[in-house]
């Protein structure tokens, strides 16, 4: 007792604060850190969890787009339910494999070939300014079989080309594109855009789509549809439809017409409603068709060169 009268207790009272804020420093070294530390390892936890869901999430979001048809086009299929009866294949599986028969040229004949059909469509333009000098039918019907030998996903063919010379609905075409390019042009598009279309001289009027003899409006199938009312899959629609457009373009260009590559943005649905295609239909691209008018003119640009274009390995 003496020693704690003597010594403990003068001591605790002369330095009262000291000694409570000593014993405050352990109870937080004590209590406080091992929680935050816990805490620490359990928010590491949550976000390694956090990131496992994710990436299973995302593995699960990859196998879907590449079971439906190719990245960014899982958006026109959705409709496809995990246990939904599988359709039949559109081939049987022992479906008859014949010898290829390719051309054979030599080595000069191919090189000449390959320059010749660079110097033809290296001649191509974007024309938008159209003669009324009709186009045979003809034409664009071999036009459009030649489109119609693109590479597709797993052979599905998944477009549709319609053809429309009907004059009137040439007028109601154009009546939706320009009323919605006006609306592109005065506030959708942004003024960057704006901007690096007007050395072009391009704007909402579209003439060409009333003066050009023919319009090709190009339909991607986002599905198909058995008579049963299935759907099947359409693998890779948008890219398949995109190369069958590339080929109708240099068909045009061979067959000695002009054309534009229209993509008349937000008037698909009107466009699908007034030509009467199905909802598993899609506009994908704009084509009007003719001979050039006389006194067409197109911008003078140049072609990048092959240097800024290639890249060899």
């Amino acid at each position: 007792m003496g020693l704690i009268s003597g010594y403990v207790i003068p001591f605790l009272s002369e330095h009262c604060m000291e000694v409570t804020f000593s014993l405050l420093i352990v109870v937080f070294i004590n209590f406080i850190v091992p929680k935050n530390k816990k805490e620490r390892e359990n928010d590491s936890q949550d976000v390694r969890n956090s990131s496992q869901k994710s990436s299973s999430k995302e593995e699960r979001a990859s196998q879907d787009v590449i079971k439906r048809g190719g990245v960014g086009e899982v958006e026109d299929d959705d409709d496809e339910k995990e246990g939904n009866n599988l359709v039949d294949p559109l081939w049987p599986d022992d479906l008859k494999h014949i010898p290829f028969q390719a051309p054979k040229y030599s080595e000069e004949e191919s090189l000449q070939r390959s320059k010749d059909f660079y110097e033809l469509l290296n001649k191509r333009r974007s024309v938008r300014f159209f003669s009324s000098q009709p186009v045979p039918r003809e034409i664009i019907n071999n036009i459009v079989r030649t489109a119609g030998t693109s590479p597709s996903g797993a052979h599905t063919e998944p477009w549709t080309f319609v053809v429309v010379g009907d004059a009137d609905v040439k007028e109601e075409v154009r009546r939706i594109v320009e009323a919605e390019e006006e609306v592109n042009y005065t506030k959708r598009m942004g003024a960057q855009w704006v901007k690096d279309l007007k050395a072009l001289k391009t704007n909402w009027v579209k003439e060409y789509l009333t003066e050009a003899p023919w319009l090709i409006l190009i339909f991607k199938q986002t599905y198909g549809l058995m008579p049963d009312g299935r759907k099947r899959n359409h693998y890779y629609h948008e890219i398949s439809t995109a190369l069958a457009g590339g080929i109708m373009l240099a068909a045009i260009h061979y067959a000695g017409l002009v054309t534009l590559t229209s993509t008349p943005l937000n008037c698909g649905p009107q466009l699908r409603t007034l030509l009467g295609r199905p909802s598993n239909e899609k506009l994908l691209l704009l084509l009007p068709v003719g001979y050039p008018a006389s006194d067409a003119t197109v911008p003078d640009l140049n072609r990048k060169d092959l240097d800024d274009i290639m890249v060899v390995i």
